[in-house]
Formats: structure tokens, C-alpha cells, sequence
């Protein structure tokens, strides 16, 4: 366990003016009920909708269930400190939310995989589509993104738990991330911080290069299909790249790079734990029809 003098962490916050944090919380407080209920629906909806049994919605349903856990494992904390006037975590509680931060973040990139290999299966082999994607399939994939984001998480704290904190305790952003934690320890952390870095850099690019490449194939098969099929096979990949988009470009602009001004890096921090799993169900419904419609059924029963 690590040499721990320091046992409570301060955390800076996202802005030190309490007025602009107050702003903050009237502002952030409904994107997180948000977050919570539009995700909590998408869930709700696939598993009592006999229309929505395919994969694509099994995926769908289990992205939303990571997408609260992710949120909540940074925002509550994140919130309820706005209205406080000394922000503090244990040492604990700190490395604990940095393992489900990483934990949830990995499982959700290995989902948006899971996703796109979906879409090319059932563009690119419709015939042997439900062959491929059985439902033993699908929860064997899903079961493995869990795995995949539960590992790289692990690795992540127990390099983490062998530096020795000593002081200082001041954590300059709004949640316990690595690189400024790493900034806290009393030894030199360069090997840790390039290992960690590369840890998680290489897997969202990686996993964005295998998705960008799914995309590509997924275009060019689109020009043997009719009209009708590519309008269909176009929206449905929309919603995911958008998706993709709005999650990788941050985590690569934060991963892939030493850490510069924290300023910024908050900034764009703020972007994918709070605003992106809001989005994520909005962007998957309005272009939806199936999902839609489930809405629309669901709403008429309890009417």
C-alpha cells in the first residue's frame, strides 16, 4: 500500500470565484439529472420493449448503463463542491474514484467498438447477421468490454497505490485523475505517468483508429446498396460517429499528451464527464425511429 502521510486531498475546483461556481451548479445540477433519467429511459425502454431485442439495442442499452455509472462516478462530488468552500476527498475515496473513472471510460470505449463492429457486421454480411450476432454473442461482448475497462482500471490504481504522498495535498482540478495526483507524490513519477499515459492514450487511439477503419469499409460497402438501404444504414451510423467523435476527441486531446495547464485540461474534462453522457441518449433517440416509437408506446400504456 502506499507510504500515505497524506491521508485527505484538497481539490482546487473548476473555478475559485464563488459566484461563477454557483452559476455552475444551477447550470450543471439538470444536465446531471439529465445524464441520469435520459440514459435511465434508454435502459428502461430495451429491456421491456419486445420491438428493441436486436444486438444494436442490447449495445445501446448497455452504453447507458455505463454512461450513468461514468457520470456518477465524477459529478455528485463534482456538484455538491461547488456550494462548498473547502473542496476535500480521502486519499481513499480519491484512488477509488479515479478506478471507476477508468474502469467505466475503458468499458465504454470498448463498447463503442462493440458498436461498430455491429453496424459492419449488419451492412456488410446482412445475410449472416444474426448468425454472427447471436445473443450469447452480444452479452459475451458486452461482458468482455467489462473485463477489458475492469483490467486497465486496476493496472491503473496499483501503479498508482506504491507512490508515497507525503505532501503537498492541493489536487488542481475538480476530480482525482492520475496525472494530477501524480503531481502530489513525493518521488519522481516520470516512469509512472508515461506508463499510465500510455496505458489509456493507446487505447482510445487504438480502439479510434479500429473504429475510423470500420467506418471507411462500412462507406465504401454502402455503395452497393440501394438508396433507401444506404439512407437507412447512414442514420443509424450518424448517431455512432457522433457519439464517437464527442468521446474520443477529448480523451485523445487529454491522453495522448503531457498534461500542460491544468486550465485547460478542465475544460475539456467538463466536456466528457458532464455534457457527453447527456448527449449520448439524446443523439441516439432523436435519430432513432425504433427508439421513438418504443417512447411513444411506453408513454401511451402509463397515459
Amino acid at each position: 500500500m502506499a507510504r500515505a502521510n497524506v491521508t485527505e486531498l484538497i481539490i482546487t475546483g473548476l473555478f475559485q470565484d464563488p459566484e461563477v461556481q454557483k452559476v455552475c451548479f444551477v447550470l450543471f445540477l439538470p444536465v446531471y439529472v439529465a445524464t441520469v433519467l435520459g440514459n435511465g429511459l434508454i435502459v428502461v425502454i430495451v429491456s421491456i420493449s419486445k420491438s428493441l431485442r436486436s444486438p444494436m439495442y442490447i449495445f445501446l442499452s448497455s452504453l447507458s448503463l455505463v454512461e450513468i455509472g461514468y457520470s456518477s462516478t465524477v459529478v455528485p462530488k463534482f456538484i455538491s463542491d461547488l456550494l462548498a468552500k473547502v473542496k476535500t476527498i480521502s486519499l481513499k475515496g480519491c484512488l477509488t474514484q479515479i478506478f471507476f473513472f477508468h474502469f467505466l471510460g475503458v468499458a465504454e470505449i470498448f463498447l463503442l467498438v462493440v458498436m461498430a463492429y455491429d453496424r459492419y457486421v449488419a451492412i456488410c454480411k446482412p445475410l449472416h447477421y444474426m448468425n454472427i450476432m447471436s445473443h450469447q454473442v452480444c452479452h459475451l461482448l458486452v461482458g468482455v468490454s467489462w473485463l477489458g475497462g475492469f483490467l486497465h482500471s486496476l493496472i491503473q490504481v496499483l501503479i498508482t497505490i506504491q507512490l508515497p504522498f507525503c505532501g503537498p495535498n492541493v489536487i488542481d482540478h475538480y476530480f482525482c485523475d492520475l496525472q494530477p495526483l501524480f503531481k502530489l507524490a513525493c518521488t519522481d513519477t516520470f516512469v509512472e505517468s508515461v506508463t499510465v499515459m500510455a496505458n489509456s492514450g493507446l487505447i482510445a487511439l487504438c480502439s479510434f483508429l479500429v473504429l475510423v477503419s470500420s467506418y471507411i469499409i462500412i462507406l465504401v460497402n454502402l455503395r452497393n446498396h440501394s438508396a433507401e438501404g444506404r439512407r437507412k444504414a447512414l442514420s443509424t451510423c450518424a448517431s455512432h460517429i457522433t457519439v464517437v467523435t464527442l468521446f474520443f476527441g477529448p480523451a485523445i486531446f487529454l491522453y495522448m499528451r503531457p498534461s500542460s495547464t491544468f486550465t485547460e485540461d478542465k475544460l475539456v474534462a467538463v466536456f466528457y464527464t458532464v455534457i457527453t453522457p447527456m448527449l449520448n441518449p439524446i443523439i441516439y433517440t432523436l435519430r432513432n425511429s425504433e427508439v421513438k416509437n418504443a417512447v411513444r408506446n411506453l408513454w401511451v400504456q402509463k397515459i
